[in-house]
């Protein structure tokens, strides 16, 4: 099992690792890590492990392994291998992660103003998509007044942990229609927004921002008909165009 580190301090971008293994798919298991997993739409971590010489093993990706407690650093084509039990310095690239972190906030903000099932969501490093199942149309404008709104009020946003037990007496906590949390890794992890959880609470396994106001100017860039009760967000980065 893998201590995900990401999981109680998404700013730390940097920390040190022992190897326990190295799968065959050339991914590097270590006993803890500040890399995310692909999973929940966002994408895994990209960066490098320096070794004790200062040489680099650039990662190119990080995924999970058969299960979710086992986290796989994908190596980048050319790059060597460590060996079992080898003691590595982790290093994200932190301005990527820090971008899918302001556009993951971004799309929780979008959930509390368009209070409809999700039915798929993609985190992107400059766009993210949230397809909801509805059939009503929205302006995009007035949506993203409202998303800046929430955005510039600077509500806090933290984390708080329940049990399987108490995520099934409040089902309505789960905003997806198709994807539930992952069980069996002991409590769930809920991301709030809001004093007393007042904006918003929603289990996710995510990296976000501390405050709503580091999500920075972002805006609707265009809301899509993917079916008779699917519509399809696209949340950007910057102000609205004129």
């Amino acid at each position: 099992m893998t201590e995900t580190l990401f999981r109680q301090d998404a700013y730390l971008s940097a920390c040190e690792a022992h190897v326990i293994d190295v799968d065959p798919r050339r991914g590097i298991i270590l006993d803890k890590t500040c890399f995310y997993a692909t999973s929940g739409g966002q994408p895994g971590d990209i960066g490098f492990l320096e070794r004790e010489d200062g040489s680099k093993i650039e990662i190119s990706d990080t995924i999970h392994g058969e299960t979710k407690d086992i986290i796989l650093h994908i190596v980048a084509d050319g790059s060597a291998l460590p060996e079992k039990g080898e003691k590595l310095v982790l290093h994200i690239d932190w301005q990527r992660r820090y971008k899918l972190m302001r556009m993951h906030t971004a799309c929780h903000l979008l959930s509390v103003i368009c209070p409809f099932p999700i039915t798929g969501a993609r985190v992107g490093e400059d766009e993210s998509r949230i397809d909801f199942d509805m059939s009503e149309t929205v302006d995009k404008v007035e949506t993203t007044k409202q998303m800046m709104n929430l955005v510039k009020e600077n509500h806090t946003i933290f984390n708080q942990w329940i049990t399987e037990a108490e995520l099934d007496a409040n089902p309505t906590l789960v905003k997806s229609k198709n994807v539930r949390p992952p069980r069996g890794l002991g409590d769930i992890r809920l991301v709030c927004i809001g004093e007393d959880s007042a904006i918003d609470s929603q289990p996710c396994g995510g990296t976000h921002v501390a405050e709503t106001q580091e999500v920075g100017d972002i805006h609707i860039g265009k809301i899509e008909k993917k079916g008779r009760e699917n519509r399809r967000f696209r949340i950007r980065f910057g102000k609205i165009p004129n």
